[in-house]
């Protein structure tokens, strides 16, 4: 009797542990995107306020991205010196700091606060796929769907209520940044209990003696290339659209208003398909199907956009929605799925996000140069559907029901 009360109290702990780690991960998953997409609403408040150029101010969404695509690649050799628990906590310290110091004083602060929001960004892009893989090996399409889902939904947020809160009291625009602060802050109290736990030794010990080893594979490995031509892409034509869409509409006719809302349509049909393509990829053999029909919505959605036809441009923002959700989930899912272990894992997402965010730096700027080449919109959308066609390639090879090495796989330490 009183073995079958201990047992029971050891499982109401574990399912609480459970639900504790769930939590920090969806809180570490909305402190991904919302410092920064926050900043877009009010860059015309702090262009104006610190007499800086359009140049240097449309420097602090480029700064983020190269954070990401010069650190990413590093961050497993970090994870492999710390541990995952640890260089994520250092990481939302990194960025609590980062927050805090963009909204303080000047230019200097600015940069060197969007500079640290950047680095630690970039630590949870990585290391969450491979957390997740470790710490949720039989759950992992549950919850990459909650994690991308919440990264979206308060990137969205960021957007839609920075110059709401500017205008709130009179905080302006430094107090609508930091407001930020305190959702970081709240990650880090959530995830001090992590600290105390470490994952299997034995399991670590196994993925410790092939890291090195893994870490060349990956790079070395034609299906690694193929994972990271997908993502890199997928996010080129998603940060692409997002950039160019109300321009484009509105030379189609429509007015500034009805082009922003097409746009927050595009944004808010990528959501719903965050949460349910993990768990479809999940329970597939292989993604062959669902890379098709993702890089054909991509394929479909950009025609249309080049048909410009008041039918057929609601229905091609919506097939770029859901493509581009499709895609974005499927990059997070193609680095458990394709891995043996949690630091396969990393190494695979530090080396696809690295080139990822660097053609999405580009993306944008290639289009709008084709877009001035031609001063029209048929070649810039024509590059789109022919980069769809590669994801489409891409997609395919990285959907087969193959690993890119025969490392040890991760042993099971917890689970929902």
């Amino acid at each position: 009797m009183t073995l079958s009360k201990y047992e029971h109290l050891k499982h109401q702990e574990k399912q609480q542990a459970t639900w504790l780690l769930l939590i920090g991960i969806i809180l570490i998953s909305a402190n991904l995107r919302g410092p920064l997409t926050s900043v877009g609403s009010l860059i015309t408040f702090i262009r104006d306020d610190l007499s800086i150029s359009n140049t240097l101010i449309g420097s602090l969404t480029t700064l983020p991205l190269l954070a990401f695509a010069f650190l990413s690649p590093l961050v497993p050799k970090i994870y492999e010196r710390l541990g995952m628990e640890l260089t994520i906590f250092i990481a939302l310290i990194v960025l609590t700091i980062g927050v805090i110091f963009r909204s303080l004083f000047d230019v200097t602060t600015l940069f060197i606060g969007t500079a640290l929001i950047g680095l630690g960004i970039a630590v949870g892009n990585v290391l969450l796929p491979a957390f997740v893989k470790m710490k949720f090996p039989l759950k992992v399409g549950m919850v990459t769907g909650i994690y991308v889902v919440s990264m979206n939904l308060f990137g969205a947020l960021g957007s839609g209520v920075s110059v709401p809160l500017s205008s709130f009291r009179d905080i302006g625009w430094k107090g609508s940044l930091g407001v930020w602060a305190f959702l970081a802050f709240i990650a880090l109290i959530v995830w001090l209990p992590q600290l105390k736990t470490r994952a299997n030794k034995e399991a670590m010990s196994e993925v410790a003696a092939t890291g090195a080893n893994t870490n060349g594979n990956v790079w070395r490995s034609p299906l690694a290339w193929c994972i990271t031509i997908f993502m890199g892409l997928q996010s080129l034509i998603f940060y692409t659209t997002i950039t160019w869409l109300p321009d484009l509409l509105q030379t189609y006719g429509y007015s500034s208003s009805a082009g922003g809302w097409l746009l927050f349509l595009l944004q808010f049909t990528v959501i719903p398909f965050n949460f349910i393509i993990p768990i479809i990829a999940e329970k597939m053999r292989n993604q062959i199907l669902l890379s098709v029909i993702t890089a054909s919505l991509l394929i479909l959605g950009s025609i249309g956009l080049l048909i410009n036809h008041p039918f057929f441009i609601p229905a091609a923002v919506i097939s770029i929605g859901i493509g581009c959700g499709s895609a974005f989930s499927l990059s997070m899912m193609f680095f458990s799925l394709r891995t043996n272990n949690s630091h396969e894992a990393a190494n695979i997402s530090g080396m696809a996000q690295s080139f990822g965010y660097l053609l999405a730096a580009f993306g944008p700027v290639v289009f709008g140069a084709l877009h001035d080449l031609t001063n029209g919109w048929v070649l810039p959308l024509s590059m789109l559907i022919a980069i769809s066609v590669i994801i489409l390639i891409a997609g395919i090879e990285a959907g087969k029901d193959k690993s890119i090495s025969n490392a040890p796989k991760d042993k099971t330490v917890s689970n929902v």
